[in-house]
């Protein structure tokens, strides 16, 4: 086990990581999202890391079947997997100090269960289902930035970029220090600081 933050694979890329980054991953392609995801979950659970993902509309088994089809060799106790309803917004409303202390708790399980590391990826299209409070998500992306300087969970957001609007994809860019572009990550130019995003906002 790292004393200071492991460089990892995150299997979709030749380029290692350090744990903790944080990334947005906007797609058109359902194709390439699925290959991206597959590449990094099963590389999660090769490395013996805690890994969860967050659906918005997808079944465990299903998962399950799906990561097969690609040819993953995975069982359900390899992986956790919940829904964006009872994750995001438990309570009928998303707040996002809640969920940021998830992530948190995400992390100190992996430690407390002797994983080498954790990493999450949730699909984002559940903040266009008008739920209250989900005009703060992009409040909650750039404050993950805080969360993964103490708790270094390593995390892919997923944008589909045929559903959400411009603007709130230009401000995704704002609050993700790294992008997947072509299964590669790329270092966001348009990244801002907590502090420089949220000046004013909050």
């Amino acid at each position: 086990m790292c004393k200071e933050r492991c460089e990892i694979n995150l299997g979709f890329t030749s380029e290692k990581f350090k744990e903790g980054t944080h990334m947005c991953f906007i797609y058109s392609d359902e194709e390439e999202r699925k290959s991206v995801i597959t590449k990094f979950i099963e590389a999660g659970v090769k490395a013996g890391e805690q890994v969860s993902y967050i659906a918005y509309d997808m079944e465990k088994e299903e998962m399950i079947d799906w990561l097969k089809t690609a040819g993953v060799s995975i069982s359900e106790k390899d992986i956790t997997l919940t829904s964006t309803k009872e994750t995001y917004c438990p309570t009928g409303a998303f707040v996002p100090e809640e969920m940021l202390e998830t992530l948190r708790g995400l992390y100190n399980s992996s430690k407390r269960n002797k994983y080498k590391s954790a990493r999450v990826s949730g699909e984002m299209i559940w903040a266009l289902d008008g739920i209250p409070g989900s005009e703060r998500l992009m409040e909650y992306e750039s404050l993950i930035n805080r969360v993964v300087e103490t708790h270094p969970i390593t995390a892919i957001c997923q944008y589909d970029a045929n559903k959400f609007d411009g603007a709130t994809i230009l401000n995704c860019l704002k609050v993700h220090p790294y992008m997947i572009v072509k299964s590669q990550i790329i270092k966001n130019p348009y990244y801002m600081t907590p502090e420089e995003y949220l000046e004013g906002k909050v």
